[in-house]
């Protein structure tokens, strides 16, 4: 998908392309539409970057039992020889 922002808009908001997608991104999750992963993505950032500019802005992380379960599905693939449950 392609997004035309007219530059009046990111006159007006004095802000840059970049900019403005990341302001979308942050509230798209904080709004819990996005994951940290699509957010992060359409912010064009690195995960951890992004986590500290929630963290900074005071926007916790949805952290919920299917991310833990993802989590440790990606750790057992990382560390086969270790028992985790």
């Amino acid at each position: 998908m392609t997004m035309i922002i007219p530059d009046e808009i990111l006159q007006t908001t004095k802000m840059s392309e970049l900019e403005l997608k990341r302001e979308i991104a942050v509230m798209l999750f904080a709004k819990n539409k996005l994951t940290l992963g699509q957010a992060s993505d359409l912010a064009d950032m690195h995960r951890q970057h992004f986590q500290r500019i929630l963290a900074s802005r005071k926007i916790p992380l949805h952290y919920d039992v299917k991310d833990l379960q993802d989590d440790m599905k990606t750790l057992k693939k990382m560390l086969p020889y270790y028992d985790y449950c």
